[in-house]
């Protein structure tokens, strides 16, 4: 029997992280093109549309990769239960911060699954969009998605599907990580979950969760004949942001009745006028908290929401040109996949690897900051001679200059010969890779 082929090789990082899942697709052509689109994912094309990838990639046309989408017999389910069990691998059941966040993209017309006119919250207006509800987590301040499930409205259900609030399918989410061994020790949220009533509030108390979730103003909470609301003194903290800024902002306590588990806070940037916009009303389970921790982390809330926005924009999350759910979901799980990848390279999820020198600093656009975008950027570099030569090949063809094929040949070998293997530093403490 013919034994099939292996897969092209691509670019060293991209190749061992992709080998993790190969065994979930049924070919060879399957599986480099689930590769070819997490280049296309992290490469800097504006838009992450099919055509464009494929020209990157070095490929003819993009049927490959539209077949991965819509035809080809992999499970995406089974490829998001890899990828977390992979995070599980990498966290070794340390504790991590769990953010519930949604994601609205604007779509013309109706034909795509699940659109609908509604409010979308990244665009702070009603659009006629699809929204998801995800599950982050954050680790030492770096960031990675967990679970993802669309939101469908009422009126765009089809035949046999039930429906589901947004705080309903966020507490199906966190029941299922759980459910998996993924341990949390905070989780936040905002007014959307915080306010939903005793449904999402009650999962959270099942999970034992510590939470931090916004609320509006006009939040009721019932208190007995002859208490009162009391409002603590201001307390002066410095909000530190995700670029090392800080701000000095105010927070204090409002205690509705007696002090109990559950307890409200109101922080701002003007104890004097209290501006709508930059003033906040938390509810917190949490032990011993103090007013400090409950600014700092509701603000952590605030800027990896804003970060996760603009790192999904980077991967081309809402660039696919599909209109069937089930396609839309497998694009979705490979925008996931490679932000993952992405966060594999930060010194934060891999704590116990020593940090390596590498003659890729000395590159004059070498990005030397901790952060998701400063990793992604770096990423960029080393996929460029790959990238570069599939677009300058077609030239060659029509104008053969032997020297400038094998230069770009040798630039790309010498690349991939000094890539570190991403997970070269697990294998030292006793994490394994590979497909099987």
């Amino acid at each position: 029997m013919k034994e099939p082929r292996s897969a092209t090789p691509t670019i060293k990082f991209i190749d061992e992280y992709c080998q993790w899942y190969k065994n979930l697709f049924p070919d060879v052509r399957s599986f480099e093109a689930f590769k070819y689109l997490h280049i296309g994912c992290i490469s800097d094309i504006k838009r992450k549309t099919l055509p464009a990838i494929a020209k990157i990639v070095g490929l003819d046309n993009h049927q490959g990769l539209h077949h991965l989408l819509t035809s080809s017999p992999w499970s995406v389910e089974k490829l998001r239960i890899k990828r977390l069990e992979l995070i599980l691998q990498v966290l070794k059941r340390r504790p991590i911060i769990l953010i519930i966040d949604e994601t609205g993209d604007k779509k013309k017309g109706t034909s795509t699954d699940y659109v609908k006119r509604q409010y979308i919250g990244n665009l702070g207006k009603t659009e006629n969009g699809i929204v998801v509800v995800t599950a982050y987590g954050v680790f030492c301040g770096m960031t990675f998605p967990l679970l993802f499930e669309v939101y469908k409205p009422r009126e765009r259900l089809k035949p046999g599907e039930k429906y589901r609030t947004k705080p309903e399918i966020a507490a199906m989410l966190m029941k299922k990580l759980e459910s998996m061994g993924f341990k949390f020790n905070l989780l936040l949220a905002d007014s959307l979950y915080g306010e939903s009533g005793n449904n999402f509030i009650s999962v959270l108390d099942e999970l034992s969760l510590n939470y931090i979730v916004a609320i509006r103003s006009n939040h009721y909470v019932e208190i007995l004949p002859r208490q009162h609301i009391q409002y603590l003194k201001w307390h002066k903290f410095k909000r530190v942001f995700s670029d090392m800024s800080s701000e000095h902002r105010f927070i204090r306590e409002i205690i509705p009745g007696k002090r109990g588990e559950v307890r409200y806070w109101q922080i701002t940037t003007d104890i004097e006028n209290l501006p709508e916009n930059s003033t906040w009303y938390v509810m917190s389970k949490y032990p011993d908290i103090t007013p400090r921790e409950v600014g700092n982390f509701y603000g952590l809330r605030t800027w990896v929401e804003y970060g996760l926005k603009q790192s999904k924009n980077e991967l081309g999350w809402a660039d696919f040109r599909l209109t069937h759910y089930p396609d839309i979901e497998r694009w979705w799980e490979i925008v996931c996949s490679t932000y993952l990848m992405v966060s594999l390279h930060s010194e934060q999820m891999l704590t116990s690897s020593p940090k390596r020198e590498s003659k890729f600093t000395s590159h004059p656009w070498w990005d030397n900051g901790n952060g998701w975008k400063n990793i992604l950027n770096n990423l960029r570099l080393l996929i460029q001679p790959f990238i570069f030569f599939n677009l300058i090949y077609p030239w060659l063809t029509v104008f053969p200059i032997p020297q400038l094929y094998s230069g770009f040949s040798k630039l790309q070998s010498i690349i991939y010969s000094l890539t570190s293997s991403l997970f070269n530093y697990l294998n030292n403490t006793d994490f394994y890779f590979s497909s099987a």
